[in-house]
This record gives C-alpha cells, structure tokens and sequence, in this order.
C-alpha cells in the first residue's frame, strides 16, 4: 500500500475495485458494526459515496425472486449502481444494516468534514460532539484570513480546532484533525503565523492565526501538534451505532440450512413468500392444494406460521 493511502483517510470518499486485500484491511478508528452473508456481489464503496439506497426484487440465480439492496454511489464524475442480493431466505439485514450505518456517517460529519460559518458555535461556547472532550481554550488569536485580521478564540479538543470571532461567532471553522495534512509556524507579513494546512481533497485551504505576544506561538504548536499526533494515532471518527439486543446467528456453508436472523417470520410480502416457497417445495412436486375459505378457491397449502390476511397486509402497506 502507497504511504499516501496509509496517512490519508480514503476509504469513505473513494469507490474502487479488484482491490488487494491489504486495502480492504480496518484502518484505526474504523468498526465493523454488521456482517452479513452470503452475499451475491462484493464490492469496496465509501459511505461519502452514496447517493441513495433502496431495495427491489431481483431474480438470482441461487434464490430466484428475492428483495436487494440498491445502492446508487457517485465518485471521480463518475455514477455507479450496485444490487447486493442476500441469499439468506426473508432476511433484509443487508438493507436495514446499511440503511441504519449510513444515516450514522452522515449525522457524524462534524467528526470529519472541514466547516466554514457554521452553527457549532453558541453565544461564544462550542457545542461539543457526543465523543468530544475540549483540551484548550486560546483567546486573543488573530485569524490572518482579511488584510487587518479577525481578533478571535480558538478551542481546541480531541477531535477538531475551532475558531471564531470575538465580535461575531459566526464567522468561524471548524477543522476536524482528520483533515489537517501539518500544523507549522512560518513567516507571514504579519510576522511569524501558526499555519494550519488543510488537505486538497478537504478543500486544500491555508489558515494562518497570530499571537500576541509572539512567544505563545511555540507552546501553542507543541499542543496542537501533540493532539493531531494522538488522533493520527486513534482516530475518533463519530460514528456510533447501537443494535440493542440483535443477537445474530453464525452462517452455515450449506444453502439449505440458511436460517434467517433477527426478522419476523411472517412479515414480508407475497413475491418474498413465493420464492421461499419454490426453494422449500422444490423437491415435493405432489402438493395438494386446499380450499382457501379466505378466498373462496383452492389454493397451494401455506407454510406454517402464515395467512393470506398477513401477506396481503404487508403487500398494501408499502
């Protein structure tokens, strides 16, 4: 793997393929919140990707008629449509799991995403993220952003650094440490400048800040740079999901013995229960049919645990 890619966060904002697996690898600071398999399409897709998700019945090759999971991605100009099919018979974890991971990686951009006029800031105070704890506070610092500069304070914790203006906090940013390339001290025609270099694929910006007296400088950098160090090191990247008491079952290697995990039974609609049906009856070709009091025909015997009223119900309300 390029040193690029091991300092750099990429794996959220890049959609790629026939990767080595040493790129498919966790990286600090990432969880494994869900595995789900057997799955029929395998693929490496950043949550930054994503445009929109949803689910629709496909026909496999191994399952016949079944719901998938529908991702649309865009990366590099570039649009992709992904149709991940679960061959586990009834299960939608492969929906609901992704679904419920990617609306936790958007809630959590603050944790990653460099902000500029944004309302994190109070009447003077920091709203602080749920994995956030401040580390310092430094007032009287000179944003170098405007010919005169902008007299502010900074707060520092050990996710982000935040400024913003004493006479208007609105004017602020937010710059998380993962999109921080170097925090130095270099000479600005307003003399020497703590110099905050934000990566190019953040938004590449330069930020320049002035102290006085000058020699608040040095200590302020040794910090900083002692906490960007320390996040490099473990990164904390705010998304957090809570699955309450989901237990979920190891998967067997023979098809027929796939069990589902964590859904009910008897809720999913007639095109799911037809497929299940098919691959549970495909070797009993002499089913008797029944007479169906519900419709007033004979109909094929149902599996124990369902009614027509159930799957019709499901049926109309989606």
């Amino acid at each position: 793997m390029s040193k690029a890619k091991k300092t750099v966060v990429w794996e959220d904002r890049e959609v790629l393929f026939d990767l080595p697996f040493n790129y498919l690898r966790l990286r600090l600071g990432e969880k494994v919140f869900d595995r789900i398999e057997p799955i029929e399409d395998t693929k490496a897709i950043g949550l930054n990707c994503f445009i929109s998700t949803s689910t629709k019945v496909v026909n496999s090759g191994l399952r016949g008629a079944t719901q998938a999971l529908n991702v649309l991605a865009g990366y590099s100009n570039n649009r992709y449509e992904f149709v991940f099919t679960n061959l586990a018979p009834n299960c939608v974890r492969h929906y609901t799991s992704v679904v419920g991971v990617h609306k936790a990686y958007a809630a959590s951009r603050m944790y990653r995403d460099l902000k500029l006029r944004g309302p994190f800031i109070q009447n003077k105070q920091l709203r602080v993220l749920p994995l956030e704890k401040l580390c310092l506070v430094e007032h009287g610092l000179w944003n170098l952003s405007s010919e005169s500069g902008n007299l502010g304070t900074m707060v520092v914790s050990n996710v982000r650094i935040v400024w913003y203006a004493d006479v208007n906090d609105a004017f602020n940013v937010s710059m998380p440490y993962i999109t921080i390339e170097s925090i130095t001290i270099r000479n600005s025609k307003f003399g020497d400048a703590l110099v905050i270099v934000i990566r190019a694929a953040c938004g590449g910006y330069v930020l320049g800040f002035r102290a006085d007296p000058l020699d608040r400088l040095v200590p302020l950098l040794k910090e900083l740079q002692t906490l960007h160090q320390a996040y490099t090191e473990k990164p904390v990247l705010g998304v957090e999901m809570n699955w309450g008491s989901e237990v979920a079952k190891p998967w067997q290697d023979e098809l027929e013995d796939l069990e589902e995990i964590g859904e009910p039974r008897g809720e999913m609609g007639p095109s799911l229960y037809l497929a299940s049906q098919q691959s549970h009856n495909k070797d009993d070709m002499d089913v008797q049919p029944v007479y169906s009091s519900y419709l007033g025909l004979a109909i094929e015997p149902l599996k124990q645990g369902f009614t027509l009223k159930s799957l019709f119900e499901v049926q109309t309300s989606t």
